[in-house]
């Protein structure tokens, strides 16, 4: 690989690093001794106001082939024809090249690719730090100057490439922000490949840290940096930049006696309720006897790095974990004016009181499924749906599939698009909103029984496929996961078609079906008009 090219162009690129678009993720990885099947998990919500919208297969590359390392390469850019068109959109700079040594792993990609085809899968939180706080203020000098060429977009897409296992990627990431350095915000970076799950941290500079998520046990993240210990001279479950304790030393991050903490060390934001409410919120409905307190504002020493469920989990109820919006606690976010008269949790003033897991800015949510007991062809398994989780679906998805249904590369947010999946999804997100109280109903009548059936009916298909591969038919059983994912991906967009409908005839302006009188309103808002509007009862 050459070196990162020239001065200028470093520069022009952290000046375009500044002005990306802020990402908002909640992440889990989760080991295979934590799950119902087996199976290990790496997900991600996709929270932000400027993703792009559009998922494409990245085909396999021969080995030979010279390959950009792109900084900012994902707004507006079209991968539809890659590696033959090379659109990196209005952002996007090429900073250096490498060539393939080795025929890559055809991969998902999305705002932040996510599953290839040998089933290694990854998801990203990007995360935040006081600045202004002392420990802030040292970082920001520490890692002042020392930008590299690698940004979170392309260090995962070269990982899916080039990579098959999660120990594997780990080690590559690791070894190219040592030798090439970060570019951008710190980034928590969750894998799994069937076998393994592991957090991958990058604060800047050169220095990272990874740990291996325990089997029994699951790991959450929410815009901030959560690897709180630090083990040396164990590499089969825990892994660090050379130099780690040395460069925070020398920086003045850590006094070389007390616990050194990498989260706080390089990325100091123990207690920011709207990264750590989430976190607190996820744990406590994993593991209820945890007993955590919300409020606690030393949470990098205090609060588990990973977590044991009580009870082993599925897909869904990870799933229902992403669409909580506080429920249940005194931070639930329909009781709110905010929530209306219907109890709305998607109105976006949300985030600016209680910023929930559940979001309507989320552009994507995937939740990797990889059992290793089946042939990569097979386990390569990805739950997809667009919007906000509490409304949105879930499709199957496998990375060694040959073809996506056309809906999956269209849409901008700017121009609706009917032909769009991500439109398909967020006009019946808009339109629930208008009474969700009953909407919520429908949504549920229409989704819920298909993907239980859904979830079933996958679960045969991997295993028919496992059986083909078996017999030496690799060919057939990809070709009967790509029509099974692609019949599944469309019959869910002309279920949303139909929904829209639906919801639009059954609440518009709020009413039910026309009938304005004896709406079902929350008794929040029935109680907050009692107090304040009782009078012209």
């Amino acid at each position: 690989m050459k070196k990162a090219t020239k001065v200028l162009a470093i520069a022009l690129a952290i000046m375009l690093v500044a002005v990306q678009g802020i990402a908002a993720c909640t992440v889990f990885a989760v080991g295979k001794g934590a799950t119902v099947d087996g199976s290990t998990m790496a997900t991600h919500s996709c929270d932000s106001t400027s993703d792009d919208l559009r998922v494409w297969l990245i085909p396999s590359m021969p080995e030979g082939t010279e390959r950009d390392v792109v900084l900012d390469g994902r707004a507006g850019a079209d991968y539809s024809n890659f590696p033959e068109v090379k659109d990196y959109g209005k952002n996007g700079m090429v900073l250096d090249t490498y060539t393939t040594t080795r025929d890559t792993n055809q991969y998902l990609h999305a705002m932040y690719s996510f599953m290839n085809e040998k089933g290694l899968a990854m998801g990203e939180s990007t995360c935040s730090y006081d600045r202004n706080s002392e420990q802030g203020k040292k970082v920001r000098a520490a890692f002042d100057g020392k930008e590299g060429i690698y940004d979170c977009y392309m260090l995962q897409d070269i990982a899916l490439e080039n990579c098959d296992t999660a120990r594997e990627a780990v080690e590559f990431m690791g070894a190219l922000v040592t030798e090439y350095g970060w570019n951008g915000s710190a980034e928590c970076i969750d894998i799994c490949d069937g076998n393994e799950a592991w957090v991958f941290e990058v604060y800047g500079g050169n220095i990272w840290v990874a740990a291996r998520v325990p089997d029994d046990s699951i790991f959450v993240a929410a815009n901030r940096a959560r690897i709180n210990f630090f083990v040396e001279n164990d590499p089969d479950n825990y892994q660090y930049a050379p130099g780690i304790k040395e460069f925070a030393i020398e920086n003045g991050l850590w006094d070389g006696q007390s616990d050194f903490i990498p989260c706080f060390t390089f990325a100091p934001y123990p207690y920011r309720p709207y990264s750590t409410r989430r976190e607190w919120v996820a744990m406590m409905s994993l593991d209820p006897t945890l007993n955590l307190d919300p409020e606690e504002k030393d949470t990098d020493r205090n609060w588990p790095c990973f977590v044991k469920p009580q009870n082993k989990v599925t897909v869904q109820d990870i799933f229902n974990i992403y669409g909580n919006y506080y429920q249940g606690t005194e931070y639930d976010v329909t009781k709110s004016i905010w929530g209306g008269q219907f109890g709305d949790p998607l109105n976006p003033a949300q985030d600016f009181t209680q910023r929930a897991i559940n979001s309507y800015r989320c552009t994507y949510l995937q939740i990797a499924q990889v059992n290793a007991s089946l042939p990569e062809e097979a386990r390569c398994l990805v739950w997809f749906g667009w919007g906000a989780p509490s409304v949105t679906y879930l499709t199957p998805l496998f990375g060694s599939q040959t073809s996506l249904p056309e809906h999956f590369g269209r849409g901008v947010r700017a121009d609706y698009d009917r032909e769009s999946g991500w439109w398909n999804e967020a006009v019946v997100q808009q339109l629930s909103r208008i009474n969700y109280t009953a909407a919520i109903e429908d949504v549920k009548a229409a989704r819920d029984g298909k993907m239980t059936v859904q979830f079933a009916q996958t679960a045969a298909i991997q295993e028919v496929a496992a059986s083909l591969i078996g017999m030496g038919k690799t060919e057939e059983a990809v070709a009967m996961l790509t029509n099974y994912s692609n019949m599944q991906s469309k019959m869910w967009f002309n279920t949303y078609e139909e929904l829209a409908d639906t919801l639009l005839s059954n609440y518009m302006q709020g009413s039910v079906k026309g009938n304005t009188w004896g709406l079902k309103y929350t008794d929040f808002w029935n109680e907050l008009s009692a107090s304040e509007w009782g009078q012209y009862k």
